[in-house]
């Protein structure tokens, strides 16, 4: 018998952790309540959770320097939930690399219902490695060795700065990652006097990808996404 997904419920307010943790368990999941911010990057370290619901305000250590820490190590999709509904405030915790942002007062089958989403989202999208070494997702496939990329089984004449934004989108399909992000990812460091760079790779890669252009979206206030939906 396969054992049940572990979310891992990071959520000082013992009442509403309470809750959370009844649905999560009536809907067959398993489920840990870490009450502190310091407490949480050791637990999902140990523990390997398929899924974490992540308060922004936590004693210790906020949300978002949680997720920031959790960002540099693993891609478990993380779910805020947060009484911050300002808007600037979901941007950032896109921003950092959250997969969704709950605001309370929320409905506990709306969370359990986008825990269900985000994970099948997750494992549907998840790119994994042939036998050959190529990675599948959607119509792409990423040969890392030969640092080649096929969309729907045409080569794609790529740079180096290309291929490595391309690859990073293909590996992580649906994130939403910011243009300093991706400078990163390209350079190593978020130098803002390159910010815009990223939005001329952008418009290149679009229009090596021709027709299929619109899979590489942008999102407002944020930054750029691979939707392969």
């Amino acid at each position: 018998m396969t054992q049940a997904d572990l979310i891992v419920i990071a959520e000082d307010e013992e009442k509403i952790a309470g809750v959370l943790q009844d649905y999560l368990r009536a809907a067959g999941y398993r489920t840990a309540i870490v009450n502190t911010g310091t407490e949480v990057v050791r637990v999902v370290k140990s523990d390997r959770p398929a899924l974490m619901l992540l308060d922004v305000m936590l004693p210790g250590k906020s949300g978002l320097d949680i997720c920031r820490e959790l960002r540099a190590f693993t891609e478990i999709p993380i779910v805020f939930v947060t009484a911050l509904a300002e808007e600037i405030d979901r941007l950032i915790g896109l921003e950092l690399g959250a997969d969704d942002y709950i605001c309370k007062p929320f409905s506990p089958r709306e969370v359990v219902a986008r825990v269900r989403a985000v994970l099948r989202r997750h494992r549907m999208h998840a790119p994994a490695p042939g036998q050959d070494g190529q990675r599948s997702c959607g119509p792409f496939v990423l040969d890392e060795t030969k640092m080649r990329i096929r969309l729907h089984g045409e080569l794609l004449d790529l740079t180096t700065s290309e291929f490595k934004l391309l690859r990073k989108f293909i590996l992580h399909p649906g994130r939403v990652f910011s243009r300093n992000q991706l400078l990163v990812e390209l350079h190593g460091s978020d130098d803002e006097a390159f910010d815009r760079a990223i939005d001329t790779h952008i418009k290149n890669l679009r229009k090596r990808m021709g027709e299929f252009a619109g899979l590489l979206r942008s999102v407002y206030g944020v930054g750029y996404q691979l939707d392969v939906d």
